[in-house]
């Protein structure tokens, strides 16, 4: 499968921690940030980890600050978000995105991968 893939999602029991992988088949070769985003039911998909490139520079949602952490490994064109003290309200679909260049939004994106938190 080309593009972006996630793994890792699952069901799992509030408190624990979870590691979702998104593996860029694609290698694609120019990116600017890689990020992550999850939709809950009903609602819209919203941003919840970015990391750029350069530096590199991390941004987090307020709601999962602390909590997550997002990392990339360039060699294996891999960006991570470990989630740990995972809550109910973590339940989504979580996405995996890529921005090719700044200022464009994040234009590639994966087909989800569903976390369940159990209460």
């Amino acid at each position: 499968q080309v593009g972006l893939v996630e793994s890792g999602g699952g069901l799992v029991q509030a408190g624990a921690s979870l590691t979702l992988s998104c593996v860029d088949n694609g290698r694609t070769s120019n990116w600017y940030a890689k990020g992550w985003f999850r939709q809950a039911p009903g609602t819209e998909r919203k941003f919840v980890a970015q990391i750029n490139r350069s530096g590199p520079k991390t941004y987090y949602d307020d709601s999962v600050k602390g909590r997550f952490t997002i990392s990339k490994d360039d060699a294996r064109n891999t960006v991570n978000l470990q989630m740990s003290t995972v809550e109910p309200e973590d339940t989504a679909i979580y996405y995996c995105a890529l921005a090719t260049a700044p200022g464009t939004g994040f234009d590639v994106w994966g087909q989800g991968t569903q976390v369940t938190v159990s209460s």
